[in-house]
């Protein structure tokens, strides 16, 4: 599933407008992206949960040269999947 076919989703299941549900769908994306971006933490019970996860910095390789390079340090989100989410997953994959 992609954003467009959720939007669409939405727009079925709610009987609204498809204009409306691309609103609904770009606005909860938006303020979970101005959480993380403000180091919140966002949690989605029986989803999971998105943080921002802190890297330091490191000496890497460049894959083609084997050259040594510095890796700046760096903030990325991070996903965990819920307990409710992954035992739905693992019950479907048992079938």
């Amino acid at each position: 599933m992609n954003k467009s076919s959720l939007i669409d989703a939405l727009a079925k299941k709610m009987n609204i407008q498809r204009q409306l549900s691309e609103f609904i769908v770009n606005s909860i994306f938006n303020d979970m992206t101005e959480a993380l971006v403000r180091g919140e933490g966002i949690e989605i019970r029986g989803f999971g949960s998105f943080s921002i996860r802190e890297y330091k910095a490191y000496t890497g390789r460049n894959p083609k040269t084997g050259e040594k390079i510095k890796v700046k340090p760096k903030k990325l989100p991070f996903f965990k999947v819920g307990k409710d989410l992954k035992e739905r997953v693992m019950a479907k994959a048992g079938n």
